[in-house]
């Protein structure tokens, strides 16, 4: 069954056609195009992360916010609507990857606009990358109408929402106006997530593979977590020009165990179950946007506590500044991993995460009022206290069930 579903159209060796993939294929796991794919998104994610960091140095936080969450939107939607796509339909022949490339040149593209984004606040640049990614995956989706007559409504749908909403991002950036732009954005970016949903009340069913789709969702956010890595390093090291200091080494010592902590969180938490069915598919799936932009804005809120504490330039970062770009977006993460979490199949597992994380989110934001070093040591702490609960709960469940 698994090789019938995998390429239904006989074509040529080189042009099977769209493919239909079983998703109970066994030892299904993530390609090498699809690896390529993602570290063009590296490059994506660390412009947007030291962007952000920039921004909250020059005191441009309200700036930097909206353009954040905007460029974010932008590499996450394509990157996993990618993704869904290809769980189900990789038939791996040349026009399949013909066609990624050209959404991988729309990622690279998207990725140069960054700067414009944040410094003349024209989006461009970051527009077109992500119409180029976007005109690649409709022609797959045709690819798949054509060959796939049992799914052709499915397939026409999500070909005809996401062409709409192109030519609506189309008309939006022709003028440039920065402020046409702000206010329509949010009615397009419901446009975009409402494309999927109704496309799939084609009734196709569930045409995912779920072990494929936690493996990727897992590499991505391990991308994430290593450009915010990357971030704070350079942040540290370019600190520790002037002389290691106290403060310093706290700041670094907080960012690893705040890395880490995340690390563990996601991985023991979503790391490993994908979702089975529609409902839980959308939650899960859309919710990853607060999980992976969370993880992005950490990266830049420890490179911004970092340059705080070493206040070598005549423009100091405020210290509130600081303690809110590492306390706040590492509170959203720990929120949603715990909202969205799957792998907890007892009645009061996930409710126990979702309390303990309330809990931890709120003692970090509290932080805020320390400065940037006792900030950044407070959220390490109460994450790595969130670790060794989850983990000694999930253990005591774990023994009541053998």
């Amino acid at each position: 069954m698994a090789e019938e579903r995998l390429v239904v159209t006989a074509g040529r060796p080189w042009s099977r056609g769209a493919a239909l993939r079983d998703p109970g294929e066994p030892h299904r796991a993530a390609t090498p195009l699809e690896l390529f794919f993602d570290l063009c998104f590296v490059v994506a994610v660390a412009q947007l992360t030291v962007r952000l960091e920039h921004a909250y140095a020059a005191d441009h936080v309200g700036s930097a916010i909206p353009s954040f969450l905007m460029v974010m939107f932008a590499i996450w939607w394509a990157w996993m609507n990618f993704t869904w796509f290809a769980t189900a339909h990789d038939s791996d022949d040349v026009p399949y990857r013909l066609l990624t490339l050209l959404q991988m040149a729309g990622v690279l593209i998207l990725a140069s606009g960054v700067d414009a984004a944040f410094d003349e606040e024209t989006y461009r640049i970051v527009v077109v990358g992500y119409m180029v990614m976007r005109v690649g995956l409709i022609a797959q989706w045709l690819r798949v109408a054509r060959h796939q007559p049992t799914i052709r409504v499915r397939a026409h749908r999500y070909a005809l929402g996401i062409g709409l909403v192109q030519l609506a991002w189309l008309a939006l950036v022709i003028p440039d106006s920065i402020t046409a732009f702000q206010i329509a954005f949010v009615p397009l970016i419901l446009c975009e997530v409402l494309v999927p949903i109704w496309a799939e009340r084609a009734g196709a069913g569930v045409l995912w593979h779920a072990e494929h789709i936690a493996e990727r969702y897992g590499l991505f956010a391990l991308i994430i977590l290593g450009e915010s890595i990357l971030a704070a390093t350079v942040a540290v090291k370019d600190a520790t020009d002037g002389g290691v200091s106290a403060a310093i080494i706290t700041v670094a010592a907080g960012g690893l165990i705040i890395a880490f902590s995340c690390w563990w969180l996601y991985f023991d938490t979503l790391g490993g179950d994908g979702p089975e069915d529609q409902v839980r598919a959308f939650t899960w799936g859309y919710g990853h946007y607060v999980v992976f932009g969370a993880l992005a804005a950490v990266g830049g809120g420890l490179a911004t506590a970092a340059a705080a504490v070493a206040d070598h330039g005549d423009h100091p970062i405020p210290e509130r500044t600081a303690s809110l770009a590492v306390a706040i977006p590492l509170a959203l993460f720990l929120l949603m991993v715990a909202a969205i979490a799957l792998r907890a199949k007892d009645n009061c597992g996930p409710q126990r995460l979702r309390q303990w994380s309330v809990a931890a989110a709120a003692i970090v934001v509290a932080g805020v009022f320390l400065p940037p070093a006792g900030a950044t040591a407070a959220a390490g702490a109460v994450a790595a206290l969130l670790v060794t609960v989850e983990t000694v709960a999930a253990h005591r469940r774990y023994r009541a069930a053998a």
